[in-house]
């Protein structure tokens, strides 16, 4: 007998882009499309209930009665992430907690947790090994790192570092595992580990007057007072020279010379009797800050010459006055023009001033 082969049909490359009817009536009657792997959830989206920002206007309230650190929750497990207070009260918050130390609460009995045949629980000899950071909320049973909350800006996606800030530490096992042990492991062996560079953030923070800021403000202080008193002997010499109608400048102003003038002089004589003058003017005194250099004097000159000016404005006042003017020559064949001014005070009498 003979057999009959039936003929495959041909496919065309358009059936492969052609919808199935099933699936098309599925489409039409607004059935689902089939369900997707379920996604798991990430660090940050499982904690984002204890992420939530804090009552900042019962805070403001609690601060201004004085009542703000008596509200802040001790157990690790309970409190709020200090990324979510005021920024202006972090630091006063990092304060207290440091001053409070780490929460290593004693209990007679930790609770067992893991599964298995071999459930473990927490330690308080954990806390003489690692007793400067390590603390243990009741609540949750779990372990956290002090330093590492106070200096934390958020969930960074690492769960090594965010499980002692956040969730809380709760593998026993892994911590008596010789070198491999979890809480050396999130000290860390780098000394710009994130623990360590908490820990270094409160050693900071605690140790202020060290901090080099203030350094620089102490030595800025002490600067100025320096260049204050430096300036004042310069003052103190201009004014007694001016007047005394005495000569600024010597013939020589050499170190080497037996006579710099009667600035330089002066200078020297009132540093010979007050110490601290000593110190801060002429050899003492910085190369550029020495405040004896002739256009300093002239500078010094030309002030205390806009202060008498001044002085003998408002003493005439409203008043009348005449103008008297002179010219004469110097031994320099230079002519100078001198103005004085002349009028009547407040009590009648006639007073001359030199004003040019």
């Amino acid at each position: 007998m003979e057999r009959k082969v039936k003929k495959k049909k041909s496919v065309t490359l358009d059936h492969f882009y052609k919808k199935r009817a099933c699936e098309s009536e599925r489409d039409e009657q607004g059935m689902t499309p089939p369900s997707q792997p379920i996604k798991v959830p990430r660090i940050e989206e499982d904690i984002t209930h204890m992420t939530q920002p804090v009552d900042v206007q019962r805070i403001e309230e609690l601060h201004n009665a004085g009542d703000f650190l008596n509200s802040l929750e001790r157990d690790p497990g309970k409190r709020s992430p200090i990324w979510t207070f005021p920024a202006n009260h972090v630091d006063e918050i990092r304060r207290a907690y440091l001053n409070w130390g780490p929460y290593q609460i004693h209990l007679e009995e930790y609770p067992l947790s893991g599964t298995g045949d071999h459930p473990r629980r927490f330690k308080d000899t954990w806390f003489n090994l690692f007793h400067s950071w390590l603390e243990y909320s009741p609540s949750k049973d779990a372990a956290f790192c002090l330093p590492c909350y106070l200096f934390n800006k958020g969930p960074n996606g690492r769960s090594e570092f965010d499980v002692f800030v956040i969730t809380g530490f709760r593998g026993w096992k892994r911590v008596r595992d010789g070198k491999n042990c979890a809480f050396l492991k999130h000290v860390g062996k780098d000394p710009c580990s994130h623990h360590n560079n908490a820990v270094k953030a409160c050693n900071d923070l605690l140790n202020q007057r060290a901090h080099i800021r203030h350094g620089f403000q102490k030595q800025s202080s002490s600067q100025i007072m320096n260049n204050r008193l430096r300036l004042k002997a310069s003052i103190d010499v201009v004014r007694w020279l001016t007047l005394q109608a005495c000569a600024f400048r010597g013939h020589d102003e050499k170190v080497i010379s037996k006579n710099q003038g009667n600035f330089l002089e002066l200078l020297k004589l009132l540093a010979s009797y007050n110490d601290e003058v000593a110190q801060v003017v002429l050899n003492n005194a910085p190369k550029n800050e020495k405040y004896t250099c002739h256009q300093v004097q002239k500078e010094l000159l030309a002030i205390l010459s806009s202060r008498v000016k001044k002085h003998i404005r408002e003493e005439i006042g409203d008043s009348k006055f005449c103008i008297i003017v002179d010219e004469a020559r110097d031994e320099s064949q230079k002519e100078q023009m001198a103005l004085v001014l002349r009028f009547v005070d407040k009590d009648g009498l006639i007073q001359e001033r030199f004003l040019i």
